[in-house]
């Protein structure tokens, strides 16, 4: 197969002219029919020159060795003009044609000049020259292997064959400089393996896609293949048989097998190219991934080991903890960054182990496991960081709440304590223990964050592999604060207590001196009670020795209970003069306490003692007059002991108890005197029935002198009486005060179950 030294391309414009053409058809030798189309214009010989020898560098040279048949297509043209074609013909292409048939015009030249000339030139032509018309140019070529232009039924394109021909040129042209390059730098690659890293990139880029060129070829290839036949009956090769026409696209004309060729060479050196680029990609890759890997790797152990590092404070208060808060998430956002890139290199590297080599999965082993020791470890150090600075956040809090308790508490036991009476004061003492807890509460919260916050800063892991501990600088210094804060709430604390116990003392003090003071008050009004009943109630005097006997001893423990409520009474003003001293204040009800205290008192025992005398009357007469009673023979004095007896004891009952102050009171109602009056009085008309029937005796025994008798009768008579009479004037009296005493009952009647009521309770 001959090579290829012309383009068509440096020549298109005139290889568009159609000057000359090879259809494809053969001759009956099976040499290539060369078609020359004269037209009526002025054909330029140096153009069809180029052309002829265009055309000619295509066959190979086993077509060329079985000869061309050059149809001169001289029906459009002039004689001198056909001439010269054929004359051309000897100088470019002598040795190649075989047969040269001029197609004659229907008004043909002068057939003897014609003749003449090419016959006399025959021998030295080298070829042979026939003319001959279109129609009888089947003698010589047959129809199947003629185009249409001379009655054939071969088909031609010229523009298309023209296309073709450019398709092939080019891709023939890139294929080879592609194999050319492609072969240079698989061997550059074979003879540089020990040293890849020197070779450049640009050196791995041809200069034509090699993808593009395999598919302009197999295009190229399939063309030729589809157009080898065209499946028509017509004459064969040189023996004149019939056979299938050949297509213009044929091997000899455009070196199918060629292309074959360039394509298997092509695939197997771009098949090594793709090869030596998957390589140098990966190494490539490899080196990549490696630089990021040391890139976040230098970068988490240098400036994000520093941020960190230059950042372990823990604050003064919640707002320094809370910037602090806001510079770490800054921190945190610029190591996000790195994180992601790390996360983005760990799939990477994933995806390379699965299709690796041995000695580049160890590679990549090593470097997966130092990136991901580093990134863990810086994330380690982020979040203790971020649980150091929320447990500082929380016990910033906790020194907060807990600063503005002791205030609270502190302004409470500064202020004065001025309560209206013991209720507010129970309020307030309430009020000071419940703050006093929640300070108590505060200080044990704020211990357990200080200890989870030193805790936190205690358990940092290490900066380093090198590094066993971490730097406890700065470290110190918080945990020196830490405890400095809690000294300093421990020792407000302690003063606030030490105030809160004298507060409290003073509190229970002046609960005390109220309580005092109401329970003195208290005593002041049992006592009048006590006086009260005393003189309302207690005035029956008793029907016998033993009732009135009865009645003293319940009067002396009557006078003794009045006795111990003066004495509490007493007591608690002596208590509260203590109290108020003590709290240097002055109390505002016990001033007149103690002098109404001292007037009750004086009344009472003032009543008591006459009513302890009356009782005693009582008792003397009842005991002498039972004792007359149960006498049979009674000596005159004793009965007149007995009469003057109840008669002191009657007029003890009608005299009114006389206060210290100079008032009067009597015990009961009129009616109640009444009713002890009678008592007494029935008891002395019983012992003067004693006494008339001791006389009644005497007078029987001693019967001597009436006129004694008379006079004894007449004496008693008298008596009965004067005692009959007091009688009466004892009940019209009462029948008075009866009626008074019912207009009294209906005012005061209220008041009087009040005080009888008062009375039983004591």
């Amino acid at each position: 197969m001959s090579d290829v030294t012309m383009e068509a391309t440096t020549m298109l414009p005139i290889l568009k002219k159609k000057l000359a053409f090879l259809s494809g058809g053969k001759d009956r030798r099976s040499g290539l029919i060369l078609t020359i189309p004269l037209s009526s214009d002025q054909t330029s010989m140096e153009e069809l020159s180029v052309t002829l020898d265009y055309l000619l560098s295509i066959p190979s040279q086993k077509c060329k060795a079985r000869g061309f048949t050059v149809i001169v297509d001289g029906r459009k043209s002039q004689w001198n003009i056909v001439k010269t074609v054929v004359l051309m013909l000897q100088n470019v292409i002598p040795a190649e044609v075989s047969l040269v048939c001029v197609v004659k015009p229907d008004e043909f030249w002068d057939k003897k000049v014609t003749h003449f000339c090419f016959w006399k030139e025959k021998d030295r032509l080298g070829f042979e020259v026939i003319l001959v018309s279109a129609n009888k140019l089947t003698r010589y070529i047959e129809p199947c292997q003629l185009t249409d232009d001379f009655g054939g039924s071969l088909d031609y394109d010229h523009n298309d064959w023209l296309n073709k021909r450019l398709v092939f040129e080019k891709f023939t042209k890139e294929s080879t400089s592609l194999l050319d390059e492609l072969s240079i730098i698989n061997d550059s690659d074979k003879s540089s393996s020990g040293d890849k890293e020197k070779l450049a990139d640009s050196a791995l880029l041809p200069s034509f896609d090699p993808e593009t060129v395999l598919q302009t070829g197999h295009e190229l290839l399939s063309e030729l293949q589809q157009r080898r036949f065209n499946g028509s009956e017509g004459g064969g090769g040189g023996g004149g048989k019939g056979g299938p026409a050949w297509r213009p696209m044929e091997e000899e004309l455009l070196a199918q097998p060629q292309v074959m060729k360039l394509l298997d060479s092509l695939r197997e050196q771009y098949t090594r190219y793709q090869e030596l680029c998957r390589q140098r990609n990966k190494r490539t890759q490899l080196d990549e991934i490696h630089t990021k890997v040391m890139q976040v790797v230098t970068w988490l152990q240098g400036p994000g080991s520093e941020l960190l590092k230059n950042h372990q404070a823990i604050g003064d208060s919640i707002r320094a903890a809370q910037a602090l808060q806001q510079k770490h998430e800054e921190i945190e956002s610029q190591h996000s960054e790195w994180f992601a890139v790390y996360v983005e290199l760990n799939q990477q590297i994933a995806a390379l182990l699965n299709a690796g080599e041995e000695e580049e999965v160890v590679e990549l082993k090593s470097l997966q496991q130092q990136l991901s020791d580093v990134c863990y470890r810086q994330a380690a150090q982020l979040e203790n960081r971020q649980n150091v600075l929320q447990a500082a956040q929380g016990f910033h809090s906790a020194t907060q709440e807990l600063s503005q308790q002791l205030d609270g508490l502190l302004g409470m036991l500064c202020a004065d304590v001025a309560p209206a009476d013991g209720a507010s004061i129970q309020q307030n003492l309430k009020l000071l223990e419940e703050k006093l807890q929640a300070v108590e509460a505060g200080l044990t919260s704020l211990r357990q964050k200080g200890a989870l916050l030193t805790e936190q800063m205690s358990s940092q892991p290490p900066w380093s592999l090198e590094e066993t501990e971490s730097p406890a600088g700065e470290q110190q210094d918080n945990v020196q604060h830490i405890q400095a804060v809690m000294e300093e709430m421990q020792l407000r604390k302690q003063r606030c207590e030490d105030m809160v116990d004298v507060r409290r003392l003073k509190m229970l003090q002046m609960v005390q001196l109220f309580k005092c003071e109401e329970d003195a008050l208290q005593s002041v009004e049992w006592l009048g009670e006590l006086l009260d009943a005393l003189l309302k109630t207690h005035v029956r005097l008793g029907d016998d020795s033993q009732e009135t006997m009865t009645m003293l001893d319940k009067h002396r423990k009557f006078v003794d209970v009045a006795q111990s409520t003066y004495d509490y009474g007493r007591q608690l003003l002596q208590a509260t003069v203590v109290l108020c001293q003590s709290l240097r204040c002055t109390t505002r009800s016990s001033g007149d306490t103690l002098p109404r205290l001292n007037r009750i008192w004086k009344q009472f025992s003032v009543s008591g003692e006459e009513r302890q005398q009356r009782l005693e009357l009582a008792l003397n007469f009842h005991t002498a007059a039972e004792k007359v009673l149960q006498q049979e023979c009674v000596e005159a004095e004793l009965l007149d002991e007995v009469d003057s007896s109840g008669k002191t004891l009657l007029d003890r009952l009608t005299t009114p108890v006389i206060f210290p102050d100079g008032s009067e009171q009597y015990f009961g109602s009129p009616s109640d005197t009444a009713t002890a009056a009678e008592g007494v009085r029935e008891r002395l008309l019983l012992v003067e029935e004693q006494r008339l029937q001791l006389q009644d005796v005497e007078l029987h025994d001693d019967d001597d002198d009436d006129d004694d008798d008379d006079e004894v009768l007449n004496g008693q008579e008298a008596r009965l009486d004067v005692i009959g009479e007091e009688l009466s004037e004892k009940e019209d009296q009462e029948e008075e005060d009866e009626v008074e005493e019912g207009l009294e009952e209906e005012e005061a009647g209220p008041q009087d179950e009040e005080l009888d009521r008062a009375t039983q309770d004591c």
